[in-house]
């Protein structure tokens, strides 16, 4: 069976761990040629050693999204193997201070990696983008619409990241570029296991997440992944523009 993304070439950002590589192993066994990018070398290579012997075609390169002049070379060097035919901006870091402690650098640093990371590499894959159409899928959050008080700035970004997609989604429209985001609530990665693990009771508190969700669970990375291997696939021709929560339904309930 020829898998959803045979033929195309994918960049993933964030890819080490987590969501990132979730996407990652997702799109290799539907198919897609890789490229991956991440600050964490180690768990790149480890990612990418996994693929490779799995018989997946796929590349790395360690980079900080907030270094333009980087990703645009990375950009050009895949490119150079393929158009590149899907961006995923999945990088992203949590920043959370009280609004009148935090300093000017947490702020930079928020809107840096949150924002500005995902325009950067979507600005360098453009060109190829807009060549024979693609799509762009950005990994918002929960926090793109709502709020949790001790959590400025990270919404602030990420509710801009929102506006980032709609504003790329309409602009290039007629390019044949799409451009959606999908916003995860809280999802069982290793950093939310190893915030678990800050509490007296680990289990209590993971306990104390599942409850705050209508299914009594949360998400796992590879639900992330296979909604963004939807939007990146032939199967979303129409959709732009869009937002797709995975939170189980959390986002929209009044009270507890």
């Amino acid at each position: 069976m020829v898998g959803r993304l045979a033929g195309k070439h994918a960049i993933i950002t964030g890819a080490a761990q987590g969501i990132g590589k979730a996407i990652a192993e997702v799109f290799a066994s539907e198919g897609a040629r890789l490229t991956l990018i991440d600050v964490d070398k180690l768990g790149l290579d480890q990612i990418l050693s996994a693929l490779l012997d799995s018989g997946a075609s796929a590349t790395s390169a360690v980079a900080d999204i907030t270094d333009s002049r980087r990703l645009q070379s990375i950009v050009d060097k895949a490119a150079n193997h393929g158009r590149i035919d899907t961006v995923i901006n999945n990088a992203g870091i949590n920043v959370f201070r009280d609004p009148l402690n935090m300093t000017d650098e947490d702020w930079e640093t928020c809107m840096a990696v949150d924002l500005k990371g995902a325009w950067n590499l979507t600005r360098a894959a453009l060109p190829s983008l807009i060549d024979g159409g693609g799509a762009i899928v950005n990994i918002a959050s929960s926090h793109s619409f709502t709020i949790i008080k001790g959590c400025f700035p990270y919404p602030v970004a990420k509710h801009g990241l929102i506006g980032l997609t709609r504003a790329i989604a309409i602009e290039y429209a007629d390019k044949g570029v799409r451009c959606n985001a999908i916003a995860p609530g809280y999802v069982e990665t290793q950093k939310a296991v190893e915030w678990w693990k800050t509490f007296d009771d680990p289990e209590a508190a993971r306990q104390k997440t599942y409850d705050l969700h209508p299914p009594k669970r949360i998400c796992s990375p590879v639900e992330v992944a296979k909604t963004a291997l939807f939007l990146a696939s032939d199967d979303a021709p129409f959709i732009n523009g869009a937002t797709i929560p995975i939170d189980g339904g959390r986002s929209i309930v009044y009270h507890d």
